[in-house]
């Protein structure tokens, strides 16, 4: 019987808490209704403004910034970089204009790494690091092509440390076949460059062992040899 009535008592109890905390919810609901109410709304507008943003305007703007960019992907192909970053002709934009008038699109930060590479052609070392720096790659080769890039711009430079560290970036970024090992071999030659022939043996010796189908491997062998006798 005692135990009965203590049980009975606990749940009473319980059922107190619950009313309580039921009540107050309530309570607190009704005192800060408005301020809920305009956060959901807010909340609605905002996710509802970047939807509309996505599909009504950065959709089109990109499609329009790739269609502007045609010819002067077809400069590039042709190594015709000066006309590709300003004039390529046919009432289309070069590189720099897609830049300044789609820079929040894909094709936008794309053309910062052709104009980027554009530029290290031309000899114009400081402008090809500005825009490589801005570029923003994603997937498995576009961060190693960049980074290799960086790497040959800082070599151009002359600055050969700042450019070691962007080829080691290259390697890391991903595995490529052919984007690998012909960073790694960047790699050795300024190994060797610096006298550190062991460090550019390792270098050759990696191309040879786990890219042995790759171009750059074709006449690895005479670079291993240097390097050993060095």
């Amino acid at each position: 019987m005692a135990r009965r009535k203590r049980n009975q008592k606990q749940s009473d109890e319980t059922l107190v808490d619950i009313v309580e905390v039921r009540d107050q919810a309530q309570g607190f609901m009704d005192a800060n209704q408005n301020y809920i109410f305009g956060g959901l709304v807010a909340l609605v507008l905002i996710v509802g403004g970047f939807l509309a943003y996505k599909n009504f305007y950065q959709k089109p703007k990109q499609q329009e910034a790739v269609e502007q960019m045609f010819r002067a992907q077809q400069r590039f192909e042709q190594d015709s970089f000066a006309l590709a970053l300003t004039n390529p002709g046919g009432g289309y934009m070069g590189f720099l204009d897609v830049i300044d008038n789609y820079g929040g699109t894909d094709a936008g930060n794309m053309a910062k790494y052709y104009a980027g590479v554009s530029y290290l052609h031309l000899g114009k070392y400081e402008a090809a690091l500005d825009y490589l720096k801005d570029y923003s790659p994603a997937g498995e080769v576009t961060p190693v092509m960049k980074h290799g890039a960086l790497g040959d711009a800082y070599s151009e430079l002359g600055d050969f440390d700042a450019a070691m560290k962007q080829y080691k970036k290259a390697i890391s970024a991903g595995d490529n076949e052919v984007l690998t090992p012909y960073y790694l071999k960047k790699i050795g030659m300024l190994h060797e460059r610096n006298g550190n022939m062991a460090d550019a043996k390792a270098s050759y010796e990696r191309i040879k062992e786990e890219y042995p189908g790759s171009p750059v491997s074709r006449d690895i062998e005479k670079y291993i040899v240097r390097a050993s006798q060095g």
